[in-house]
């Protein structure tokens, strides 16, 4: 039973978020686009094996993506002027909005599976969470 509330719960978060986010002005990328803008973030620029170890995949596929994120107008990428080899990427105007709407769509998913809770159930699951978390940490290695 746990094994199969876990993948329900996996698939169903990954579906209501793309039919949630996946809106609007930003129709031309996927979920997966959305979380690599997530991990480059608002902050300072980031360079692309910070970016590709936060999303636990390859240079090489990372860069494929770049490309078409590039393309459609969400990122920018320069080149490094103390070692031309390092390549940080930033959001754009276009890209920053896309993160702020990802982020609002998970505070409010967050909500809505918090609300109700008593503080000894949310500490509960908390706690449940982190195992879990830290589960898929030592699995991924």
């Amino acid at each position: 039973m746990l094994n199969r509330l876990l993948v329900n719960l996996f698939n169903e978060v990954l579906e209501t978020e793309s039919r949630a986010v996946i809106t609007g002005d930003f129709m031309d990328i996927s979920n997966n686009d959305m979380h690599i803008i997530d991990a480059i973030g608002v902050g300072e620029p980031q360079n692309m094996s910070a970016i590709a170890a936060k999303m636990m995949v390859t240079l090489g596929t990372l860069t494929v993506n770049m490309n078409s994120l590039e393309k459609k107008g969400y990122i920018e990428r320069k080149r490094s002027t103390e070692d031309k080899r390092m390549v940080y990427v930033t959001l754009t105007e276009k890209g920053r909005k896309a993160f702020f709407h990802h982020r609002d769509f998970h505070k409010e998913m967050i909500k809505a599976a918090v609300r109700g809770l008593e503080e000894d159930e949310m500490k509960a699951l908390i706690s449940c969470l982190e195992k879990l978390d830290r589960f898929f940490v030592l699995y991924h290695g």
